[in-house]
């Protein structure tokens, strides 16, 4: 019988179980008694937080991750982000991409009014004496590397702390950090997973 988990990753650790070079890392077996086997479904940066899925079975793992679903991230920004700068995201923009230059596919974005409570983060991020701070809300259904950063960073603003914070229909609810959540299955789109 297999198991699925959803997790809110905190901030500095790995999307993974095991590490092999030399420098001790923070890894996903800390935060819970997982099951043999259980994998990470796609990943979050070391310094990114939010829902990661969880499972023992690598079919599920392969589907979600064959899938084009949208994931919505929640991106604390340097400066108050603007109308302009949403609408820059919205259309796509230039990134740098293994070594050469990629225009990111349209998506959804828009400005977050109310302030998630998130928690604090382990690492504090910086005090509003550094000049304010603001929140939006970016969904991309690809996943190039530390894609939203050199997103927000491209339209100038960039990224202070970013929250993953749905995967398809699966939302990161009322979970705080390093909190777990077994699941019967994972409702992406209209089937279960």
């Amino acid at each position: 019988m297999h198991r699925h988990f959803l997790l809110f990753k905190p901030y500095g650790y790995l999307s993974q179980f095991i590490y092999e070079l030399k420098r001790k890392k923070k890894l996903l077996g800390e935060l819970h008694d997982f099951p043999e086997g259980t994998m990470a479904i796609g990943r979050l940066d070391e310094d990114s937080e939010g829902l990661l899925l969880l499972t023992t079975d690598g079919k599920v793992s392969e589907l979600i991750r064959s899938k084009k679903v949208d994931k919505e991230y929640y991106v604390q920004v340097d400066g108050i982000i603007t109308p302009e700068a949403i609408e820059q995201l919205q259309k796509g923009v230039e990134i740098g991409f293994e070594g050469g230059k990629y225009k990111t596919k349209p998506c959804k974005a828009f400005i977050v009014t109310e302030i998630p409570d998130f928690g604090p983060r382990a690492k504090k991020i910086r005090d509003e004496r550094h000049g304010p701070t603001s929140w939006a809300s970016i969904t991309i259904n690809e996943g190039k590397f530390r894609q939203v950063r050199k997103m927000t960073s491209a339209v100038g603003f960039p990224t202070l702390r970013l929250v993953r914070v749905r995967i398809g229909n699966v939302y990161l609810q009322d979970l705080k950090a390093g909190e777990v959540l077994e699941v019967p299955s994972f409702q992406l789109d209209d089937e279960s997973i």
